[in-house]
């Protein structure tokens, strides 16, 4: 019967071990590896001065997208639930009715808004204006009919009035001033921001000026037009400003 044993070693046939069993390591941490060298596990090294461990700093209270540096803040300007500052006082009417504009800066209603044209100055404007397109028709009509008779002096007038709505709306448009308000001092603007008037607004300010007149109301419409401008505050604007959001100022 044999004697040998498998769980040992055999010295006689060169010492193999037995792969079955092997002995449990010695000394060590149960679970951790082993060392080959039987050299027991160190602590982690303590601070030679004694300095606590810092924890680490616990994030803010609080929205995170409401902190700077965020989503929700800024990369150098304001967070995004923070509306941008207004400009500073004295400048709501834009650069046209600041020192870059004409007239005198605070004067007016309005801060920064140029003093109000004058209501002769603005009768006056009219009047050159009216007076200057008339000639001109009359000299178209002229040739063609009597201005003793009915015919000429009507053909004269709806032909002015025609001739005024072009004038007007053509001038208007590129700079806010007729040849009766640049001889009066007096200037067209925008009252939302003081600049010259848009073609829009410009086209607008001339037909509700001439088209009633043509249509029922002849010269009333002009005295109805001229009064609710007298009685309005505190912009003086009369129907056809109303109409084209505009506002007459001074220039001198």
């Amino acid at each position: 019967m044999s004697t040998y044993d498998p769980s040992g070693t055999d010295p006689e046939e060169g010492g193999k071990p037995s792969f079955g069993k092997q002995p449990p390591p010695t000394g060590g941490t149960p679970g951790a590896p082993s060392d080959p060298y039987g050299t027991p596990a160190q602590p982690p090294p303590s601070d030679p001065y004694g300095t606590p461990a810092e924890s680490p700093t616990p994030p803010p209270a609080g929205n995170p997208y409401e902190r700077p540096g965020s989503y929700g803040g800024s990369y150098g300007g304001a967070p995004y639930d923070q509306s941008p500052p207004g400009p500073p006082p004295g400048q709501g009417f834009g650069p046209a009715y600041g020192p870059g504009g004409q007239g005198v800066p605070g004067a007016g209603p309005v801060p920064g808004m140029p003093p109000l044209g004058s209501w002769p100055n603005r009768i006056l404007a009219r009047l050159i204006d009216y007076v200057l397109v008339q000639v001109v028709a009359i000299l178209l009509v002229l040739p063609f009919a009597s201005l003793g008779d009915r015919t000429g002096s009507t053909g004269a007038f709806w032909l002015a009035c025609v001739l005024y709505f072009f004038y007007e709306g053509i001038m208007l448009s590129r700079d806010g001033q007729t040849l009766g308000k640049k001889a009066m001092k007096v200037r067209v603007a925008m009252l939302a921001d003081g600049n010259k008037p848009t073609g829009s607004a410009a086209w607008t300010r001339a037909a509700v000026f001439i088209v009633p007149a043509i249509v029922c109301c002849a010269a009333l419409w002009w005295i109805i037009d001229g009064l609710f401008g007298v009685f309005d505050k505190p912009y003086r604007q009369c129907l056809h400003d109303k109409a084209a959001k505009t506002v007459v100022v001074s220039t001198a």
